[in-house]
């Protein structure tokens, strides 16, 4: 058999849900590569040299009442942070080059999910990311973060256009944008069937779009959706930083 149609059959036989999971899944492994590319900063008691921080231990306190971080584990992140600030412009914030060369060892070129993740991070929207976007966002993949807030995180990967609610076109762009890193080639038919099933499944009130309400019903049906959404060391940051 073709390797191609090998390939369409195996993608055929998944369930939708896990299609969803699987298109969720590279925006959290970069996530994961993020914080392993600067494990030093988690690994000694020294902190990473970089432009003095004007956080202070009252902002520290703050982040950690503000997220689900203990006060050590901010500061654990606060290393981190600065190494990744550092590492082009050294300015106190995360520029989108930066992020790239942390993970891919070069600032050129595109990613659809590092740019999905960057997107997210940068709340604020002025296209970089302070500290405090950083711990909040990573605060949703801490093991104490509510289920509601990982499904909240979930739909925003989704909601390409930031409308409330996910379009076919939308969700379209996830699949392709997931054959694309998987280096996987699907027909149009094929795609539009994956589209078409999805929405069968997750638009409850069928006016053709996913708002909050049919992406909540649907991820309880689900969870195998949330499965990636979890990062269990970051609890454990602090001890890695040896604090106490």
């Amino acid at each position: 058999m073709d390797p191609t149609n090998k390939s369409l059959l195996g993608c055929r036989a998944l369930k939708f849900s896990e299609k969803l999971c699987a298109a969720v899944f590279p925006v959290i492994s970069i996530i994961d590569a993020l914080i392993f590319a600067f494990s030093g900063c988690f690994e000694y008691r020294n902190p990473c040299r970089s432009k003095e921080s004007h956080y202070g231990n009252n902002e520290i306190v703050r982040l950690s009442q503000e997220s689900h971080f203990t006060v050590n584990e901010v500061e654990a992140l606060h290393e981190l942070f600065k190494k990744l600030s550092s590492s082009i412009f050294d300015d106190g914030f995360v520029h989108k080059e930066e992020l790239q060369l942390a993970l891919f060892r070069t600032s050129c070129g595109q990613n659809f999910f590092l740019d999905r993740v960057f997107d997210i991070f940068d709340k604020k929207r002025t296209g970089v990311i302070d500290l405090e976007e950083f711990v909040h966002s990573l605060s949703i993949f801490h093991p104490n973060a509510p289920v509601e807030d990982k499904i909240e995180f979930a739909f925003k990967l989704y909601d390409l256009r930031q409308t409330g609610s996910i379009g076919r076109e939308e969700v379209k762009q996830m699949v392709i944008a997931l054959l694309i890193e998987f280096d996987m080639k699907l027909t149009d038919e094929l795609l539009d069937q994956i589209i078409e099933k999805t929405f069968m499944d997750a638009d409850a009130d069928k006016d053709g779009k996913i708002n909050k309400q049919d992406w909540n019903a649907f991820v309880a049906r689900h969870p195998s959706i949330l499965r990636n959404m979890t990062l269990p060391y970051l609890k454990f940051a602090q001890v890695k930083l040896g604090m106490t």
